[in-house]
């Protein structure tokens, strides 16, 4: 057993009455929030000084005893001092080159606040917020300890979500003894070392067509209407089915693969630069750095290894049997057959096996061993881990005999 900090992300469901007061309250973190930011940017501006959020905590405390302020008074003090929290940290990323500048806030249909205690009903399975009370949730909570902060937010789509962090207890799934190349692709979302392929869903694009008629219904409508605000709802409801969706897919590609094998292989792919092609629709509809996050935190959790190879590695040009390199290979060219040994490979599928080969290669310390596996054998038996033991694949740490030749290279 280990222990891992995770998160939970539940639907919830307020009453009339407790959106109301959310409403209220989203409106004034939001009041703060610009109050803030323009006295810090005044008082740079002026006097050079540099006013943190301690500072205009001692502001906040004045103006709820303000005329015309008592409204403040009203909102739960943690949601107030998380605002200005948020600021600082917007401004420690902005300064460490994490971030833009931070920007005043307008209203908009998204918005989030921070509740520092969430009652004694943690115990009993109850989601109880100060001041606002029990909240109805999609799911039961959690058997974990009460966390120190909870995050109530609202979508584009008018859902509530309550989210939180937590330390919970995972044990390392059993050792497989497989191993596994990936490659991504938008006509197949990943083909595998083994041959097979894992279809691209493609949910933005089966949507296309519903969604374009909606927003240009959306551009017809006056501004500041109510048939805007209900078409504008329309139009995120339908955005948020096809994020829901496409996670779903996702999160069954990425689980499978961590259950069923040991070491997981795939390849460092530029997203942004790609995102600015002629491609660029399919590429974001296909998500290939959330194909990612999720392998990497899911083998940290279960004790898998997961390794990427570099972009500029030839995994399409080179012969996963005789390691020719062709000089040239267009995208349109989906067959090709090997001028030195004279196989004809599937692009895909030979990309995969080279990714595999070469994450074998880095795995065992690059000494230039030759440890490519036969791929079309799927890699079932238990002794294709000639360099990777099982306690080895458990810590990801190279075997001992590559770390002498390493010290003494």
């Amino acid at each position: 057993m280990r222990s891992i900090t995770r998160s939970y992300r539940i639907r919830a469901y307020p009453n009339g009455a407790q959106r109301r007061l959310l409403e209220r309250w989203f409106g004034a973190t939001r009041w703060l929030w610009n109050t803030a930011l323009a006295i810090r940017l005044e008082a740079y501006r002026v006097f050079g000084l540099n006013l943190t959020g301690a500072d205009l905590s001692r502001w906040l405390t004045q103006w709820k005893r303000t005329a015309g302020h008592e409204w403040l008074a009203a909102v739960p003090a943690t949601c107030l001092t998380q605002c200005l929290r948020d600021q600082d940290a917007a401004f420690r990323n902005f300064f460490a080159r994490r971030a833009r500048y931070p920007k005043f806030k307008r209203r908009s249909a998204v918005a989030s606040l921070r509740f520092q205690d969430v009652g004694a009903g943690w115990a009993q399975g109850v989601m109880r917020l100060p001041k606002l009370g029990s909240l109805k949730l999609a799911e039961s909570l959690p058997k974990v300890e009460r966390p120190d902060l909870v995050t109530l937010s609202r979508d584009a789509a008018g859902h509530y979500y309550v989210s939180f962090c937590a330390q919970v207890e995972t044990s390392l799934l059993r050792i497989t003894h497989r191993v596994v190349g990936v490659d991504l692709g938008l006509t197949h979302l990943a083909t595998l070392s083994t041959g097979e392929k894992i279809p691209n869903p493609k949910r933005y694009h089966a949507r296309l067509k519903y969604l374009r008629q909606q927003q240009r219904c959306l551009a017809r409508r006056q501004k500041g209407s109510r048939r805007r605000e209900k078409q504008r709802l329309r139009v995120a409801r339908a955005h948020a089915r096809v994020r829901q969706e496409r996670q779903c897919a996702l999160h069954a590609l990425t689980t499978r693969l961590v259950r069923e094998f040991d070491l997981i292989c795939i390849e460092d792919l530029n997203v942004k630069g790609m995102a600015r092609g002629l491609h660029a629709r399919a590429i974001h509809d296909v998500a290939f750095g959330e194909v990612r996050r999720q392998l990497t935190y899911k083998s940290s959790w279960y004790g898998k290894i997961l390794v990427t190879v570099d972009r500029w590695y030839a995994s399409s040009k080179k012969c996963s049997e005789c390691q020719y390199i062709l000089d040239e290979l267009r995208l349109d060219e989906r067959q090709r057959t090997c001028p030195r040994c004279g196989i004809c490979h599937d692009r895909d599928i030979n990309a995969a096996r080279n990714i595999l080969a070469e994450g074998l290669r880095q795995l065992a310390g690059c000494d230039g061993r030759d440890l490519r596996v036969d791929a079309r054998g799927a890699c079932p038996d238990e002794d294709i881990l000639v360099q990777v033991l099982a306690d080895e694949a458990r810590s990801g740490q190279r075997n001992q005999a590559c770390q002498e030749q390493a010290r003494f290279s």
